[in-house]
């Protein structure tokens, strides 16, 4: 049988308890179990859902400096030990995944509530609004930013008018016998001020939270220093904090060469330097999709999906017996639940089995999805209006821009006659 795709690994031991000794292999972490299989034979030792899990933490024993214990369901204690790189650095990888699953809720809680065709629709659904919501909430924010550069045009075009008049009166001033303008340093002083007042108020717009979600953080270049976290994506940046909300490093957008996808949960994003070395951060996060279709649209040509997602993806279709996957590429490891699938012999389907396996949509899920439906459809409307209102802004912009290269290119000229 086919295992669930691993989202992280470590090598360590895992004590047995029944033949008093411990067993070297490797701890791997999925969507819905952590297993530790052994090194010797690959036999699988120990295999938990995540939803039995009762408990994480660091202890020691007599046995070993240090460990990692996991209480299950039935006050069933495991212990791990000689982890690598550390033990601190797979516990906050293991709790942050084990708290987000007990805090999801659309995970089923186990085997014996499997998802029905309209819970999966619904969900499907409710994915691509959230999706559909967070694509709006970027179209608001650039929309924005294009009133800005707008309103920013007319004050430029206004002030070219000004200057206009005044070099008409310096072109040829009767009155004046000299050659030297008196005020010409005057004015060249207030508007480098006015040019460095309008930057300092435009770097503070655009600051907009769309999306934070909680992860953890390693600096590459640094073994072992896993931590939690915070991804927070901005407008125009992205922000890495730690878990006290203490600023760790900012992205410019404009300074993020690559933005490497590794699997759903984890991504790391370089900034490039000539001369120093890269400031690169590696996140994993259990609740990573829901950047990434934002990434997707803000980064575009600078997302890069790397063979580790491609073997990722190719073992979830695997597992879920679906080779293609379909819909969006992050919505990997975010179909149907493992713990839900209902395995049977071959040859032996009742007709009630064939019920089970095959669920229909009930009255109720059908007015859910259709309400789900009508929203989807005005967030599309909506989206629909503001891009074909940005068209005619961008037209708008462009016009202008001409416009005022023009104009400023003319009175160069004219200014520089006046030298």
């Amino acid at each position: 049988m086919s295992q669930e795709a691993s989202i992280h690994i470590w090598p360590g031991s895992y004590y047995i308890n029944s033949e008093k000794r411990w067993a070297s292999g490797i701890l791997c972490l999925t969507r819905t179990t952590l297993r530790f299989n052994s090194e010797q034979n690959q036999e699988n030792l120990i295999s938990l859902r995540l939803s039995r899990i009762m408990e994480i933490k660091m202890e020691t024993s007599g046995f070993i400096f240090s460990a990692l214990t996991v209480l299950e369901q039935g006050n069933i204690k495991h212990w791990f030990g000689s982890l690598k790189p550390c033990r601190t650095a797979v516990y906050h990888v293991l709790e942050h995944f084990w708290r987000e699953r007990l805090l999801s809720p659309t995970e089923p809680r186990g085997a014996e509530a499997p998802l029905s065709k309209g819970q999966e629709l619904i969900g499907l659904i409710s994915g691509a609004q959230r999706r559909l919501e967070d694509t709006g909430k970027v179209l608001n924010h650039q929309g924005e930013q294009f009133d800005n550069m707008i309103q920013g045009l007319d004050n430029i075009e206004s002030d070219l008018s000004v200057a206009d008049k005044l070099l008409s009166e310096l072109e040829c001033p009767s009155w004046w016998p000299f050659g030297k303008l008196p005020w010409k340093s005057h004015q060249e002083a207030k508007s480098e001020a006015a040019a460095k007042a309008a930057c300092a108020k435009g770097s503070g717009k655009g600051q907009k939270v769309i999306t934070s979600i909680p992860a953890i953080i390693s600096h590459v270049g640094s073994s072992g220093n896993l931590k939690p976290g915070s991804l927070i994506v901005l407008v125009s940046s992205l922000e890495v904090r730690d878990a006290n909300g203490q600023l760790l490093h900012c992205f410019e957008k404009e300074e993020v060469d690559d933005v490497y996808v590794h699997s759903p949960y984890e991504i790391s994003v370089r900034q490039r330097f000539i001369g120093k070395p890269d400031i690169c951060f590696r996140i994993l996060s259990a609740r990573m999709t829901e950047a990434l279709s934002v990434l997707e649209m803000q980064y575009k040509k600078k997302v890069v999906i790397t063979r580790d997602y491609a073997a990722f993806q190719a073992t979830s279709a695997t597992t879920s017996g679906s080779p293609e996957g379909g819909g969006n590429i992050w919505s990997a490891g975010h179909g149907q639940d493992p713990e839900g699938t209902v395995e049977l012999p071959a040859g032996e389907l009742t007709q009630l089995q064939l019920h089970v396996l095959q669920p229909t949509v009930t009255e109720a899920e059908a007015q859910e999805l259709k309400q789900m439906l009508q929203q989807l459809k005005t967030l599309a409307l909506e989206a629909e209006t503001e891009l074909e209102r940005q068209d005619e802004a961008l037209d708008v912009l462009s016009c202008s821009a001409d416009r005022t290269t023009m104009n400023i290119n003319r009175h160069t000229r004219r200014m520089r006659k006046l030298l």
